[in-house]
C-alpha cells in the first residue's frame, strides 16, 4: 500500500468525502511491544451520515434506514486497531465505512416473482409416488403363512 490511498468508492462514481471524515486516535489494546504505550495506533473514524451532501438523497434515506441501530445522532462510527501501525488502521477503517455505506446504500432486491409448477412435473411426481406405494405394499406378507 503506498501512500494514503485516495477517495474511498463507495459505489458507482460516489466516494466517502474526505472533508466530512471525523478522524480520533487513542491508544490501542493488544500486541505492540514497549512502543504500543506511545503511540495512538487505534483509529476510530467518524462519519455524519444525517448532514452529509455527498451522498444522493436516496442512498441517504436508504442509509439511515439500514444503519439506525448503529448511528449516535446521525454519526456512523467505525474502529480500527487489529494492525499496529496507525497508517495501516486509517486504511482499515476507512475501507470498512466505505464497505458499510456500500451495503446499506445498495438498492433493495428485486421481489420474487412466484412460479406454477409445470402440470408434466407435477404428474410425473405422483405417478412416481404411487409405484413406490405400491412397491411398499406388495412387501407386506399378510398370507405368508
Amino acid at each position: 500500500m503506498e501512500g494514503m490511498s485516495g477517495p474511498y468508492p463507495i459505489r458507482g462514481s460516489v466516494s466517502l468525502p474526505e472533508a466530512e471524515l471525523m478522524w480520533r486516535f487513542s491508544r490501542s489494546s493488544g500486541p505492540g511491544g514497549q512502543h504500543v504505550n506511545t503511540s495512538d495506533s487505534q483509529v476510530e473514524l467518524r462519519f455524519d451520515l444525517a448532514a452529509t451532501e455527498a451522498l444522493p438523497e436516496v442512498w441517504k434515506a436508504r442509509a439511515l434506514e439500514r444503519l439506525a441501530a448503529r448511528l449516535v445522532n446521525g454519526v456512523l462510527t467505525v474502529r480500527a486497531s487489529e494492525h499496529r501501525s496507525q497508517w495501516r488502521n486509517r486504511e482499515t477503517a476507512a475501507v470498512r465505512l466505505a464497505a458499510l455505506l456500500a451495503e446499506a446504500t445498495a438498492p433493495p432486491p428485486k421481489p420474487r416473482r412466484p412460479t406454477r409448477i409445470p402440470r408434466g412435473i407435477n404428474e410425473r411426481r405422483l405417478r412416481e409416488k404411487k409405484q413406490r406405494a405400491e412397491t411398499k405394499r406388495g412387501r407386506q406378507g399378510r398370507d405368508w403363512g
